[in-house]
């Protein structure tokens, strides 16, 4: 059986329309490959500034608890200190009632 050239000629140019279409897809997975990894480090990055900012937080935070803890033993002191000195005043024993 003879060869058909116009078939063959058909054949050679859809082989190259394939090969070309592939070569654009590649290209397209590259790029988005590359987009991918540029997105991927960018959100490394801001998890990494999350965690600094919590870990800067969680400080700020513990040295707000102890102003607190500090504030509310002056705060007690001053009430003991009160009320010795409103007995005295007027007499009266406070742990006697």
């Amino acid at each position: 059986m003879a060869e058909d050239p116009i078939a063959q000629g058909e054949i050679a140019a859809l082989t190259r329309r394939y090969e070309n279409a592939l070569q654009i897809v590649r290209g397209d997975i590259a790029a988005m490959d590359n987009r991918l990894m540029t997105v991927e480090e960018k959100l490394d990055g801001f998890i990494a500034e999350q965690r600094e900012a919590s870990a800067v937080i969680g400080q700020r935070l513990d040295g707000l608890e102890q102003k607190i803890d500090g504030f509310l033993t002056e705060q007690r002191s001053v009430n003991t200190t009160l009320v010795e000195l409103l007995s005295t005043l007027t007499g009266k024993d406070p742990d006697a009632s």
